[in-house]
C-alpha cells in the first residue's frame, strides 16, 4: 500500500456513492473515472448462493417492500432497480443511466474493473455476514472462487466485521489479503485489545471508523505491522490527519473531491 506523495491512497466508499447509486456498476465506473485508488463493496448471499453486491440485508431504501436478499434468488434479484431512488432523492445528479442500474453480482463488478484497471487498483470485498457460521462460510468460500477466478490476489481484500470470518478467510486461503473492521461500538475497548484481535483474526490490514481513528490506536496497530485504513471520510481534512498519523487509505463517499483536495495540499 504505497500511497502517491505521502497521500493516503484514496478509496471509493460503494463506488463514487456520493454521486451515484451505490454499490453499482456505474458508482464502481465512476470512481475509476475519477481517479481513485481503488473501491469498496458490501458482498451478501442470494438464497441459491450467489455473492450479490448490496450494504443492506433488506430493500427498503429503493422503496421496495421489506424483502430479505438472503431469501431472494437470483433471478428475482436481478430484477430489482437500485439506482432509481438516487434520482428522486438528489434531482441535481440524476442521471438517465442511474435508472437501469440493479444490483450486480461480485463476478460482474469483477469482470468490469478488469477491463478497466491497473493491477495497483485496490478492490476491499466486505463480507456482511449473518449469525449462521455454515451461510458465512458459504460467503467466505464464494468470494475466494471469485477473486482466484478474476486472478485477483494481488487486489482483492477481503474484509469483515466478523472476525471469525476474517480467519475463515485465511484458513481456506492465506494468500488472500483480508482486514478486520472496527466500527465506532468498540471504543469502549482499549487500543491494544483492538489491534489485538484483528492480529488473532489474521487479518493483514485494519480498517478504522474515523471516530476511534485515534493517534494511540494507529500507532498500536502500526507496531504490529497492520496498514491502517480509515472510513468513511469526505472532510479533506483527512488528509493531513493522514498523513500525520501515518494512515495508508482513506474511504470516502466522494473520491473525486477528495483526490482534488489531496492534490491541493
Amino acid at each position: 500500500m504505497i500511497a502517491r506523495d505521502n497521500s493516503p491512497l484514496i478509496i471509493g466508499h460503494r463506488g463514487a456513492s456520493a454521486v451515484a447509486p451505490e454499490n453499482t456498476l456505474a458508482a464502481f465506473a465512476r470512481a475509476v473515472r475519477d481517479g481513485a485508488d481503488g473501491i469498496e463493496l458490501d458482498v451478501r448471499l442470494s438464497h441459491d448462493g450467489v455473492p450479490v453486491v448490496i450494504h443492506d440485508a433488506t430493500l427498503p431504501r429503493t422503496r421496495l417492500r421489506k424483502r430479505l436478499v438472503g431469501r431472494l434468488p437470483l433471478a428475482q434479484i436481478k430484477q430489482i432497480d437500485v439506482g432509481s431512488w438516487f434520482n428522486q432523492r438528489h434531482p441535481s445528479l440524476a442521471s438517465s443511466e442511474y435508472t437501469s442500474q440493479i444490483i450486480p453480482t461480485l463476478d460482474e463488478v469483477f469482470g468490469l474493473l478488469a477491463d478497466q484497471v491497473s493491477q495497483r487498483f485496490l478492490i476491499y470485498v466486505e463480507l456482511k455476514c449473518g449469525p449462521s457460521s455454515k451461510r458465512n462460510e458459504e460467503l467466505a468460500k464464494a468470494a475466494i472462487a471469485a477473486v482466484r477466478r478474476f486472478d485477483l490476489m494481488n487486489q482483492a481484500i477481503v474484509i469483515s466485521f466478523n472476525l471469525r470470518t476474517v480467519a475463515t478467510v485465511k484458513r481456506l486461503d492465506s494468500s488472500i489479503r483480508t482486514g478486520a473492521l472496527f466500527g465506532p461500538r468498540t471504543a469502549v475497548r482499549s487500543p491494544s485489545s483492538i489491534v489485538k484481535a484483528a492480529v488473532a483474526s489474521g487479518a493483514d490490514e485494519i480498517l478504522l471508523n474515523h471516530r476511534i481513528a485515534t493517534q494511540k490506536l494507529v500507532s498500536a496497530a502500526t507496531a504490529s505491522d497492520l496498514p491502517t485504513v480509515v472510513w468513511t471520510v469526505d472532510d479533506p481534512r483527512w488528509l493531513a490527519r493522514a498523513r500525520t498519523l501515518g494512515i495508508c487509505a482513506l474511504m470516502t463517499n466522494h473520491p473525486a473531491k477528495m483526490i482534488r483536495d489531496s492534490k491541493a495540499s
